[in-house]
């Protein structure tokens, strides 16, 4: 190898890069728009679930349990219905939840208040739209559990008017949260994102390169020279790489402070595994530009490849745990699984390369083999 040929390669590169600043502007900008809108835009956290109550009671109980559904922060209450009767209510509450202006409805019926004083089993109904089931079944978990504190403190209330001794519980769970006690989806998407991005931006920035020499013409003068095949890879890699750490730290800063992601890990460790990692997207892309005849194949193949798999089968946002086996088996040769989980190491557990050696293996791994591969090709286009 030759370093005044790989230097010449690369600088041509830059310059090539510098040259176009719509290119350049985009590769800069893209990826904290992604970042910005898919971290405010995308959130896991169900909350402020459009609540609507038709008290029939109007007791001082029933409007203390509505009350906690308002309190409990999960819940937000858009109005009351009924108070012309029964019928009255329930058309009301159906209309609403099939216009989609609310999702929950609270129905305390009347002797709500008769029956806890006698003693006896007050009913209180919750009506759900199940249309979104995953939101309608947490929906369904977080008022059982207000309706079960609820029901626990009228129960001590008896107890105690009645002289007898408090009653115990026969199980006291005390959870404690080890990572991500705030319970922020944005803390497990955000790292996400940054693989995601990294991968999206690597591939459609290589997969053009080399199918762009050939479209102009360009390609057939390098191929005169004594160029090598490994100067001319490493040439183009040394440009875009540059840009991709840019881009890279770009995500970073903007994930612990604009973001407030917390950042637990080392700092040092996660710049060296993003570089790993975006060395070998960068040859899957460049790979990827010589095997297509045109940079619209090329771009089409970089997307099909990299947005894909990063945003569907790395566990970025669906599990690969739930995915059937045959999915699960693909999930295992997206690199961006790996990455993503060592960036959820870092940033949220703090755990270091020791622990999370087998991912980087895997990562290493992947882009020997993607580089590999990347020569042959090059090799047979340069000859």
């Amino acid at each position: 190898m030759n370093l005044r040929r790989y230097r010449a390669i690369a600088r041509k590169e830059f310059l090539h890069i510098i040259r176009d600043p719509r290119s350049l502007s985009i590769s800069l900008t893209l990826p904290l728009v992604i970042l910005l809108l898919f971290g405010y835009a995308l959130s896991l956290d169900v909350n402020r679930i459009l609540t609507v109550v038709d008290d029939r009671d109007r007791s001082p109980e029933s409007r203390a349990l509505i009350e906690r559904f308002v309190s409990s922060g999960y819940f937000t209450v858009i109005g009351q219905v009924g108070g012309t009767g029964q019928v009255s209510g329930t058309r009301q509450i159906d209309q609403l939840i099939n216009s989609g202006r609310a999702m929950v409805a609270i129905v305390v019926p009347e002797s709500f208040a008769k029956q806890i004083a006698r003693g006896q089993e007050a009913e209180v109904q919750l009506l759900i739209d199940g249309s979104d089931s995953n939101t309608a079944s947490i929906a369904r978990g977080y008022a059982e559990n207000i309706v079960r504190q609820f029901a626990l403190e009228q129960r001590e209330q008896a107890q105690n008017l009645r002289g007898l001794p408090k009653m115990k519980q026969p199980v006291d769970l005390r959870a404690r949260i080890v990572y991500n006690d705030d319970l922020r989806s944005r803390n497990y998407i955000v790292p996400g994102l940054i693989a995601v991005i990294l991968m999206i931006i690597a591939s459609m920035l290589t997969s053009l390169t080399v199918a762009r020499e050939w479209e102009t013409g360009t390609m057939e003068q390098l191929v005169s020279t004594p160029i090598r095949p490994i100067e001319l890879l490493l040439g183009k890699l040394t440009a875009f790489f540059a840009v991709g750490m840019v881009d890279m730290l770009v995500c970073l800063v903007a994930a612990v402070f604009v973001f407030d992601v917390p950042l637990k890990g080392s700092l040092l460790e996660l710049i060296a595994i993003s570089m790993l990692f975006l060395f070998g997207v960068l040859c899957w892309g460049i790979m990827l530009s010589t095997v297509a005849k045109n940079q619209a194949m090329a771009y089409q193949m970089g997307m099909l490849t990299s947005f894909l798999p990063a945003f569907l089968l790395s566990g970025f946002i669906y599990s690969t745990e739930n995915m059937p086996w045959l999915i699960q088996s693909i999930s295992y040769l997206v690199p961006a699984r790996y990455f993503i989980t060592i960036l959820k190491g870092i940033f949220l557990k703090g755990v270091a390369l020791r622990v999370m050696w087998v991912e980087v293996l895997f990562l290493a791994l992947y882009a020997l083999l993607v580089f590999i591969r990347t020569m042959r090709k090059m090799r047979l286009k340069v000859a």
